[in-house]
């Protein structure tokens, strides 16, 4: 890279950490200043990672700052994301992007007349397992694909979260918070989506909290939490999504994608890794010996299991060097857009009880081999 770019944080809240923890991993980036409307959570952030604490209007005119990563609640994420650009830096975005496609259209519009780019989490796609059943589907492992099937469903955000609040505003929801890893992943694995149908329910208007430090109390119930919708994608796919934070426990894959030769098991796409397993036309299963993938690689440990593998920052290092190259971004702008189209029309096709053709598409992102991998860390 020709620069080692400036990296500010905005939002010094539970994630902040492991985008400050994984950012030295990459190569061409670094952390320089957090802040956060609480100055004493930047403070207390900025202590523990060694960086400088300011303000939010301090990190948008610090000129040692190129990029900000906008790590705030999903309904102030437009309004962030646009300050950001207007001050003439690029932007890369915890998902989701925006609430809605104007709201994406307008940061578009913005990004653009002030010569910066715009940028999206997720990038756990870009996952060594992911890329890996990438790979698979276009060497034609399983045939064309022409179904699938996604299932994320847990009993809710409340039991471990401690303000869990927004994850149950307009905004939210399973579709909104956990809906984008899976229809990333499905992107990078299909293509773009053509036409969305579903039906959507709100079975609890308020949810006790089981976490501390705020045990006991209740939260108020805003968006569908039960969701089940159908997917047609450009090449003629469907896929079923199902996601919801109604359901005690199921015994569902989380991705399966059915193809003319085969079927092919890929792993939570909420994290980097996880197990691939394919199967053959004769329904022999084979869990698919893993690659040597730099981004599969276990490198984080929990209070309880095996590490996992956890590169959170990877998308926002990718689209720095394609900035400096001259490329598009994996996690683009026009990934997210058409991401954001396909939620919030599965949002408004519940509502409104009809299927929805989408306006957007987009091109899947190139593909993320170990080589190019490799090309990103340290």
């Amino acid at each position: 890279m020709s620069k080692t770019y400036g990296v500010g944080i905005l939002g010094a809240g539970n994630i902040s950490a492991a985008y400050l923890k994984l950012a030295p991993l990459f190569k061409g980036i670094e952390v320089r200043a957090i802040a956060d409307i609480l100055p004493q959570a930047a403070q207390a952030r900025a202590a523990e990672f060694k960086v400088t604490a300011q303000t939010p209007d301090e990190l948008l005119a610090n000129p040692d700052v190129d990029v900000i990563v906008n790590l705030t609640i999903p309904e102030a994420h437009y309004a962030i994301s646009k300050a950001i650009v207007s001050a003439g830096k690029h932007a890369y975005s915890e998902k989701p992007l925006v609430l809605t496609l104007e709201e994406g259209e307008d940061l578009k519009e913005t990004a653009e007349a002030n010569g910066v780019q715009v940028g999206c989490a997720p990038d756990t796609f870009l996952g060594g397992a992911h890329q890996q059943a990438r790979a698979l589907v276009d060497e034609g492992a399983i045939g064309r694909v022409v179904a699938g099937t996604c299932h994320v469903m847990s009993h809710g955000m409340e039991h471990w979260h401690p303000n869990p609040d927004f994850f149950f505003k307009p905004g939210a929801g399973p579709i909104l918070d956990i809906g984008p890893y899976y229809v990333a992943n499905l992107i990078n694995l299909i293509g773009p989506v053509r036409r969305v149908t579903a039906i959507a329910s709100t079975p609890r208007d308020r949810r006790e909290i089981s976490s501390e430090p705020r045990r006991g109390q209740y939260v108020s119930v805003e968006t569908p939490t039960t969701i089940h919708a159908v997917l047609e994608f450009h090449n003629g796919a469907l896929v079923t999504l199902g996601a919801s934070w109604d359901v005690e426990a199921h015994q569902h894959s989380n991705m399966e994608i059915y193809g003319t030769d085969g079927s092919l098991y890929v792993p939570d796409p909420n994290f980097f890794g996880g197990e691939l397993v394919l199967a053959r036309r004769n329904g022999f299963r084979e869990v698919v010996e893993p690659w040597k993938h730099p981004l599969g690689v276990a490198n984080w440990e929990r209070p309880e299991g095996p590490p996992f593998a956890n590169y959170r920052t990877a998308g926002l290092a990718d689209m720095m060097l394609a900035i400096d190259a001259g490329r598009k971004p994996r996690c683009s702008l026009e990934t997210t857009l058409h991401g954001v189209d396909v939620m919030t029309s599965i949002l408004k096709s519940a509502e409104m009880g009809q299927a929805i053709t989408l306006t957007t598409t987009c091109q899947r992102p190139d593909a993320l081999g170990p080589v190019e991998a490799q090309a990103l860390l340290v």
